[in-house]
């Protein structure tokens, strides 16, 4: 603990990192970043083999990828850690940097740890914060990377505030041995460009540049955090719901509605989209007319206008009107074709009776045209349809609402109703069908 990288790290634990009972794996590339970060907290913290763990990622790139592993598992050999090793394909295009980012990621929502311990450190951050710069990125992209993410797992940098200097002096110190990603010099990558060429540069003028940068970032990351707050008082507390409400929006400057549609579109896991798209979204949003059938392609998900609201639909295959399920109703039936979970929950003189349960084969269909359901004894016979449009369900939810059959006779369409016929008397016990869409 007297080491000052040692000391500083924990000085990070202490004020936000994982607590005792967390279980924490490190992102081990085999760079020297890495490689100092898990010894640090194996050695230097002396955590033990049962808090920590170690996942390598071989992203099947390098001629040299093989060599790292091995690299890899014999490090963590020699500090009594477990290391998983996995192999992800990255797909070639536009960015291969971060397509190998998104199957960093999607590894890391997979290896069953609580927190993800990775190597960045404050050079990375000042560096991120350029390409941002360079990107045209608003407060938030501005705020680089955070030490703590609130993803699960959670991504945790304890080493942010280091600059890189000292984790080579720690490295050299304890005689520790890492691997050298030659792509790490190839300037057609921005960042290496950033770190070789330009950044030196900047630093012969302003010594403390990188440092500098990196309070920069953490200022930015205060004033993203406000531009939150406002975003939650200018639309209410239901982004998270997967709509909003249009008439928040029209009621607010420009500026303030565009800020609080990123944040609806954020808490939602939505990709941000380019500027020009975030603005045609929003002059459609608010200025069509009433009736129209607003849908805005945002690549990996559907922005819709109904009623009022602004609905996030992610698009699913198309369903064909034979679908059908067989459903014993005793547990939760997962249908991901019409991209929801069908259940029962029990109620009084509602719902489905159940001795009904006993008489027929109970199936899980969609809409074929002209279905009807009878809600209120001696009533007319309403169709579906009509029913639907009356609850408020969204046309695109219409043809992927699972309808309940008893043999050949529709019994209920959760979210609208029972058929008279099939519900128990007042005060009996019932089951009333709940469908909830993911």
């Amino acid at each position: 603990m007297n080491d000052p990288l040692v000391q500083q790290v924990a000085a990070t634990l202490k004020a936000g990192g994982p607590g005792p009972s967390s279980r924490v794996t490190v992102g081990l590339s085999g760079g020297i970043d890495s490689v100092v970060l898990l010894h640090v907290l194996r050695r230097g913290l002396r955590w033990s083999p049962q808090r920590i763990s170690a996942i390598h990622i071989n992203h099947q790139i390098s001629q040299h990828a093989a060599s790292w592993a091995t690299h890899c598992r014999r490090y963590c050999r020699t500090l009594g850690v477990n290391l998983k090793v996995v192999k992800v394909e990255v797909p070639r295009g536009n960015s291969t940097e971060a397509a190998a980012r998104a199957a960093r990621l999607g590894v890391f929502v997979d290896c069953n740890a609580d927190v993800v311990a990775l190597a960045h450190n404050r050079d990375d951050q000042a560096e991120t914060l350029m390409l941002q710069l360079l990107r045209g990125a608003g407060p938030r992209g501005l705020a680089a990377m955070p030490q703590l993410g609130s993803a699960t797992p959670a991504l945790w940098r304890p080493l942010l505030e280091v600059p890189r200097s000292a984790i080579e002096n720690y490295a050299r110190h304890h005689q520790l041995a890492w691997v050298e990603d030659d792509s790490n010099l190839d300037r057609a990558y921005l960042r290496n460009f950033l770190r070789h060429d330009v950044l030196p540069l900047i630093e012969k003028k302003v010594p403390a540049a990188k440092r500098v940068l990196a309070r920069a970032a953490r200022l930015q990351a205060e004033a993203s955090d406000l531009l939150d707050i406002l975003a939650v008082q200018d639309i209410g507390g239901h982004a998270a719901d997967g709509c909003i409400e249009t008439a928040a929006l029209g009621g607010l400057p420009a500026h303030r509605a565009r800020n609080a549609l990123r944040y609806f579109l954020r808490s939602n896991g939505v990709t941000m989209p380019e500027a020009g798209r975030l603005d045609e979204l929003l002059r459609q949003s608010l200025t069509a007319r009433d009736d129209a059938r607003v849908c805005v392609d945002m690549g990996d998900v559907e922005l819709r206008r109904f009623r009022g609201a602004l609905h996030i639909v992610r698009p699913l295959p198309p369903v064909s009107v034979d679908f059908e399920k067989v459903w014993r109703g005793r547990r939760p039936l997962k249908l991901p074709l019409l991209g929801g979970v069908l259940r029962f929950e029990r109620c009084q003189g509602d719902g489905i009776a159940a001795s009904w349960f006993q008489r027929g084969v109970l199936t899980v269909r969609v809409r074929g045209g002209g279905e009807g359901l009878r809600l209120i004894a001696g009533g007319p016979r309403r169709t579906v349809r009509n029913l639907l449009q009356e609850a408020g369900v969204p046309p695109w939810r219409r043809e992927r609402l699972p309808m309940l059959y008893l043999d050949q006779m529709l019994a209920a369409v959760p979210g609208v109703g029972v058929d008279e016929r099939l519900r128990p008397p007042a005060g009996a016990a019932g089951w009333r069908p709940v469908w909830r869409p993911d």
